[in-house]
């Protein structure tokens, strides 16, 4: 008889799952659940779009009686706390009649910050801990970049030629990159809440910034003008990086400038970058000045988080290193 998957496995597919929630559950965090009996999944869930359901409730629902005996695997620690907008989530599992719960990340909200977990083991449910809490934060990582540090997490794009270039000399841009390279940056903006460009980018490509997958349409993101001026109808203007308030998840594509300002303020946490197997030779350079005093200061900066082959054109995912 095949033996179930572990509870690693689990949790990896509770994790996928919560991807489906960004960016929709803000200002709530995207979490994942799947209810597990006898090694079959019976349920999902996902925190829906405005932070409820959760995906506790979500999942439950979908179980009914199936939850009884099983297996909740949760990415973030089921909350103690109710409100006005539904009942708390680690009362709604022991209600249910769920016997164990195995959770990713402790929920860093005072209001349920180890309550939760302290509360199903008070019923006599088996609770399981920590796993995979970093592959976990990572998914949700707007939601705790904003907890954390009160600001957005920022996604800095760059799609260049193999000698680093944006544009021709005369601006020409479209395409560099492939049609795969661009629907892999389509379903990223997808799952960012807002996207930025600069002026000059705004100026010379007049750029849609909506997404243009099937189906997906109704994800595309709010449009952000960094500029110390106004912006146009159906753009918001932000002077500086620092300025951006009431977004948990950002996009900056382009241009140099924009991509510059951010890495000065050392505001990327993440940085994708697809290259082109093109030279320009003598066009426009992706970056202009960062800041940087000196050259020791820019190793140790940046850890290869994936790297990937979209068509012809290469893809290579990097994340801030940063201490805490």
């Amino acid at each position: 008889m095949q033996r179930p998957p572990p509870d690693a496995d689990w949790m990896a597919a509770a994790i996928a799952l919560s991807r489906r929630g960004r960016p929709a559950s803000t200002p709530n965090p995207n979490v994942g659940c799947l209810i597990v009996k006898d090694g079959i999944v019976t349920a999902r869930g996902w925190t829906r779009p405005g932070g409820r359901p959760h995906a506790e409730a979500m999942a439950l629902m979908a179980a009914g009686g199936a939850a009884r005996g099983a297996t909740a695997y949760v990415t973030l620690e089921p909350c103690a706390h109710a409100s006005p907008r539904g009942p708390a989530c680690s009362d709604a599992l022991i209600g249910a009649g769920i016997t164990r719960v195995v959770i990713a990340a402790q929920d860093p909200d005072p209001r349920t910050d180890g309550k939760g977990i302290a509360r199903l083991q008070e019923a006599g449910i088996e609770v399981v801990f920590n796993m995979l809490a970093a592959e976990a934060r990572a998914a949700m990582a707007p939601w705790w970049m904003r907890r954390a540090r009160g600001r957005p997490f920022v996604t800095l794009k760059l799609a260049t030629s193999l000698d680093g270039c944006i544009a021709r000399a005369d601006g020409s841009s479209r395409w560099i990159t492939g049609a795969r390279a661009r629907a892999h940056g389509h379903l990223e903006r997808a799952q960012h809440q807002a996207i930025l460009v600069g002026r000059a980018t705004l100026e010379a490509d007049a750029p849609k910034l909506d997404v243009r997958l099937p189906g997906l349409a109704d994800r595309s993101p709010v449009k952000l003008l960094l500029t110390r001026g106004t912006a146009p109808e159906g753009w918001t203007a932000v002077a500086s990086p620092q300025a951006i308030a009431d977004v948990d998840s950002l996009l900056v594509e382009g241009g140099a400038g924009a991509a510059s300002a951010f890495l000065a303020a050392d505001r990327v946490d993440r940085l994708l970058l697809y290259r082109a197997p093109i030279l320009i030779g003598g066009g426009k350079p992706a970056l202009g000045d960062i800041g940087l005093a000196d050259l020791a200061d820019a190793h140790g900066r940046w850890r290869l988080q994936d790297s990937r082959l979209l068509g012809s054109d290469r893809l290579d995912v990097y994340e801030r290193a940063r201490e805490g």
